[in-house]
């Protein structure tokens, strides 16, 4: 599949490309050895189902559960092709908050594997002038066949469908 030219806006869970411009594209035993060495920053982009507006009074509603790397920094919906200002500033908070502001620091965009909410989210972060980042395409998925570390993680607090 070739790189597109602009942010992929509908069919998300679909094979991706092998490149992301300015990007590095790391596999598991990459995305592992950056985990290790707890000099990358990771931010696992996963969307997240809003709470439906319409529930019958007293419907008890629970998230359904994120299971990613440890540590990882769970920033949910920002890899949509298009995402509202309010989701913007989120996304862009979460990245400096990561980076303690240093564009140069290391960080690894993941959700699930042929998922392009992570492309997107990385060349998102290129755009905005991050100069390290790191793509990892397979996500989640590719991390846990390799039998590396999973744990459940909650949002990142001031998600924008939350407020």
């Amino acid at each position: 599949m070739p790189e597109p030219t602009d942010y992929r806006m509908d069919h998300y869970r679909s094979p991706v490309p092998a490149t992301l411009q300015g990007g590095t594209i790391v596999g598991p035993e990459e995305a592992h050895a950056l985990w290790v060495s707890g000099q990358a920053a990771f931010i696992d982009v996963m969307p997240q189902p809003p709470k439906p507006a319409n529930l019958p009074a007293g419907t008890i509603w629970r998230d359904k559960p994120r299971i990613s790397i440890p540590g990882a920094i769970w920033v949910p919906n920002v890899g949509y092709g298009a995402i509202a200002d309010v989701t913007e500033a989120y996304f862009r908070d979460a990245l400096d908050a990561a980076t303690q502001g240093n564009a140069d620091h290391p960080i690894v965009l993941f959700c699930l594997e042929d998922c392009w909410m992570s492309w997107n989210a990385a060349r998102r972060a290129l755009e905005w002038g991050y100069t390290s980042v790191y793509w990892f395409p397979e996500g989640t998925d590719g991390w846990g066949l390799w039998d590396y570390p999973l744990e459940r993680v909650k949002p990142r607090d001031g998600q924008p469908q939350t407020q």
